[in-house]
């Protein structure tokens, strides 16, 4: 039997299940081998020779296909259809070639299939090649210059920058995007502009909105009305005149269906839709790829192969009727920079069967499903058809215009099943107007604006509505409503928006993005809030040490450039070794030069660079660079283990330090007042806000200090609060049963209870300082229970009874992955459509010999059973009669 290679063991049983037991389908388990991580891996000086070692986990996965191959001669690499899977077979080829266990007429094959179907895993059998060198050649030069640099960068980082753990090629352009729309935001500086609206009625008594466009005969732009003055005459002008309806315009207009999903637009649209990461996204996409419901979600294509376009047709027009599929099908161009990478695109593998007809149990891969399956769906769609109108409103003498939008739905087309979200919108113009016809009065509503405002801020009263627009101008007959604005600096980065920019910069491949953004996170130089992704002052360290020092490597347009060489690489139009040379030769250069500073100097060309952001001007005039606290120190950047931040000269005499982003003009601490004869002050330091009793002195080295918890506004604290923290742990009172002490308290897990060596989490800061004896007992115990339930054999949901040939009791339990069959140390899982209900002692025997064969214990077991029978027999013959 040829003995067929994929990467998961999840891909490997759907494959057998369409090749049958002429084929051994085996799991390499990813990437057999690796560079070692550590320096030599590869050597430019021996024309970038790289050394690969098989990993300790990967041994047995080869091993067990070298197995394969002295049954069989014959070897079929199935792997990923893309750069990294046919890095993979190259890798397995060449390991196994090692091992001697591919000798020369050994048949050796590569297949690729774009889905995981019956159809075209047989087709793709039908068609072998030999594994694309081009294409791995390519991946060879991503894998030498990701280890270049990370091993030669990352250690002047280290040196250079405390706390700073790594840099990389692809990772650090990611966080130098990130950092740069922070400063941006820092720097932003809100300008105040007004509009003006009014609620309006129709003959027939309907009410519409208008939004003021003309003002004394000239036409505003929208921040022409820049202060409450302006706004209240632009109010004034329009009560005091009649206005009439001057034009009707209705214009037909098409929406054209979104293109079928690639990978990033995947993954922008899922954090979107649902807030997943894109790791997240891919781990779901990936689990439905192998079992065979979506095709490879690793592509730049957006083509369709006609077959999948003509079975997209037929289920809408089953769904949703003829009406709903266009005369000629839509084509999509594919835009993969790289025919040879390109794929086609990530679509259902059947169109007959929608997220509900497929029963997903995962939730993420369930909502994704439903997400490719409408998409698809909807890219073979009719366009929608629509309506805009336009309404023109104004006075007689022209000094008053005002203009009313709306849209009507004539066809939904495909809107019926999808509609691409967007990102940071700030509104549409989608709102439906009534018949309003050219030539009639346009009266002021007898319905308050204010009160419309107030229903849509979601606030209880006309006065918190108006409240809620800061300086609102309410006209007297309350139908004209100005509005205070503030233009707002540009959004900080979510995923979906990282994905989307680093794709039009042409930075990163599809099969990078969710890695890049996961290794900034975990490495800390980024945390996400709310979706959004936010610099640490690590990541803003490493990312300015970085544009000093490395400007060229960070750079955008080097960086796009590199990736385009890789490509062609890959196309076989240009000779990798070539690329790493010319790469490595400026490169290590940099790194020389770098490597002979010192830290100070480092520092100070930072100082330097950053000086505009850490110090900019006073209102008062004086010197942004005098420490606020003591009055006499200069401030200087300085780095941490957790990255950098500004502090005094004057160190250890004065101590005062503020966050990079912190705000040059405030001194980051303000006494709140005094207790017991000591001072409490607010103060900011490098790991945030917090509180201290005292000041630091010769008698008093290390005063009482407290952390604000997570939720708390250093502006709204108070010296009642800060003593309450300081106060902490709080003593709730001696427990009922043994005398010990509760106690309250925040430790760096959250809120807590404690008694005695038993900690329970609170939901709550807030309830640290309210929670009562009643309470914390009641939290405490149920913390004891769950200790006490973990150590508790669980209830078994059926009881099957003795084993027939071994004995030993046999029973269905429920697990953590799920219900499963026990019997002694043996534990297997129950196949997915079978309910433990259903489950009976001869299926159960079969799985317990199955799971002892794949652990090694079928000898074991064997043993067990001969020995059992063997006592059986003895039995036996004692309790006969003699003749």
């Amino acid at each position: 039997m040829p003995v067929v290679v994929v990467e998961s063991p999840a891909k490997a049983k759907t494959i057998n299940k369409y090749l049958g037991s002429d084929y051994t389908v085996l799991a390499s388990y990813g990437h057999v081998r690796d560079l070692p991580a550590k320096d030599g891996s590869v050597d430019p000086e021996h024309d970038f020779d790289m050394t690969w070692e098989v990993s300790a986990d990967s041994r047995k996965h080869v091993k067990a296909i070298a197995d394969a191959l002295a049954k069989d001669n014959a070897l079929i690499l199935a792997t990923d259809p893309d750069r990294e899977g046919e890095a993979i077979s190259w890798h397995l080829q060449e390991a196994l070639t090692k091992r001697r266990s591919i000798k020369k007429d050994t048949a050796v094959s590569r297949v690729t299939f774009n889905a995981i179907t019956k159809d075209a895993v047989s087709k793709a059998m039908e068609h072998p090649r030999q594994v694309d060198m081009p294409l791995v050649e390519a991946y060879l030069a991503r894998r030498a210059l990701d280890y270049l640099v990370g091993f030669n960068l990352s250690p002047v980082l280290w040196r250079k920058l405390p706390g700073a753990r790594s840099a990389g090629r692809v990772q650090s352009v990611c966080l130098r995007l990130i950092v740069e729309r922070e400063m941006e935001i820092e720097a932003f500086k809100p300008v105040e502009y007004w509009s003006v609206k009014a609620l309006l009625e129709t003959p027939r008594g309907q009410s519409y909105e208008a939004r003021l466009v003309t003002l004394a005969g000239t036409k505003l732009d929208r921040m022409d009305l820049t202060n409450a003055t302006q706004a209240e005459l632009a109010v004034q002008a329009i009560t005091s005149r009649a206005l009439t309806i001057q034009s009707v315009e209705a214009k037909p207009a098409a929406r054209n269906p979104s293109a079928p999903f690639m990978t990033s637009t995947l993954q922008q649209e899922a954090s979107r839709k649902f807030g997943m990461g894109a790791r997240q996204c891919m781990s779901a996409a990936q689990r439905l790829y192998e079992a065979g419901h979506i095709t490879y979600m690793r592509t730049d294509g957006i083509d369709m192969a006609p077959e999948a376009v003509a079975a997209t047709r037929d289920a809408i027009a089953d769904r949703y009727g003829s009406e709903y599929v266009p005369d000629s099908p839509r084509m999509y161009k594919n835009k993969a920079k790289n025919a040879q990478e390109a794929h086609e695109c990530i679509r259902p593998t059947d169109m007959r069967k929608d997220a509900t007809a497929l029963r997903l149990k995962d939730e993420d891969q369930r909502r994704l499903y439903d997400l490719i399956w409408k998409r698809t769906i909807a890219c073979q769609m009719a366009a929608a058809r629509l309506e805009r109108t336009t309404v023109e409103i104004g006075s007689a003498d022209g000094q008053v215009g005002l203009r009313a939008t709306g849209q009507v739905v004539l066809f939904d087309g495909f809107l019926r099943v999808y509609e691409e979200g967007r990102d940071d919108v700030e509104g549409d113009d989608d709102a439906r107007l009534p018949q309003i016809m050219q030539g009639e009065k346009a009266v002021f509503s007898r319905t308050s604006l204010a009160e419309q405002f107030a229903k849509a801020t979601g606030t209880a009263s006309v006065t918190e509505g108006t409240q809620i627009a800061k300086e609102a101008i309410l006209s007297e007959n309350e139908s004209v409503l100005a509005l205070q604005h503030h233009t707002q600096p540009p959004p900080r980065y979510t995923e979906a928006t990282l994905v989307k920019r680093m794709e039009e910069l042409g930075i990163g491949r599809p099969s990078t993005y969710a890695s890049v953004i996961t290794t900034i996170q975990d490495r800390e130089y980024v945390r996400k809030d709310k979706n959004r992704l936010i610099p640490e002052e690590k990541g803003r360290i490493v990312t300015i040490f970085l544009l000093n020092f490395f400007r060229q490597y960070v750079g955008y347009e080097f960086t796009a450039n590199l990736e385009e060489q890789l490509d062609d690489v890959s196309a076989g139009s240009r000779d990798y070794k070539d690329l790493l040379s010319r790469f490595w030769r400026d490169f290590s250069a940099a790194i020389s030069e770098t490597s002979e500073l010192r830290i100070s100097e480092v520092l100070d060309k930072l100082d330097e660079a950053l000086a505009p952001q850490l110090y900019p001007p006073r209102e008062d005039g004086s010197d942004p660079r005098i420490c606020p606290k003591c009055g006499t120190g200069q401030l200087h950047l300085k780095t941490s283990r957790t990255g950098g931040f500004v502090g005094c000269g004057n160190y250890p005499e004065c101590r005062y330090t503020r966050p990079l982003s912190g705000d040059a003009d405030e001194s980051g601490e303000r006494m709140l007042g005094e207790d017991a004869g000591d001072e409490i002050w607010l103060k900011s330091g490098r790991f945030g806000p917090y509180v201290q009793r005292g000041e630091v002195s010769e008698d008093n080295k290390k005063p009482p200090r407290a952390s604000l918890p997570r939720g708390w506004s250093a502006d709204d604290l108070d010296l009642e609060k800060a003593l309450m923290l300081l106060n902490l742990p709080r003593e709730v009172g001696p427990h009922p049963e043994d005398g010990a002490m509760i106690e309250a308290g925040i430790g760096r897990f959250g809120p807590y209870v404690k008694h005695g060596s038993l900690y329970a989490n609170l939901k709550e800061v807030d309830e640290v300082f309210t929670i009562g004896m009643n309470r914390a007992v009641e939290v405490l115990a149920q913390k004891a229970a769950g200790r006490a339930g973990r150590g508790a054999a669980a209830a078994p949901l059926k009881e099957l009874g003795e084993h027939p040939e071994l004995g030993g009791a046999v029973n269905v339990l429920s697990g953590r992955y799920g219900p499963y069959v026990k019997w002694e140390k043996v534990n297997a899982t129950l196949p997915k459509d079978v309910e433990p209900s259903d489950v009976t002692m001869e299926m159960a025997v079969q799985l317990i010999a199955e799971k002892s064969a794949k652990s090694g214990g079928g000898k074991k077991t064997a043993k067990k059973a001969a020995s059992s029978k063997s006592s059986a027999k003895k039995t036996a013959a004692k309790k006969a009669p003699s003749s």
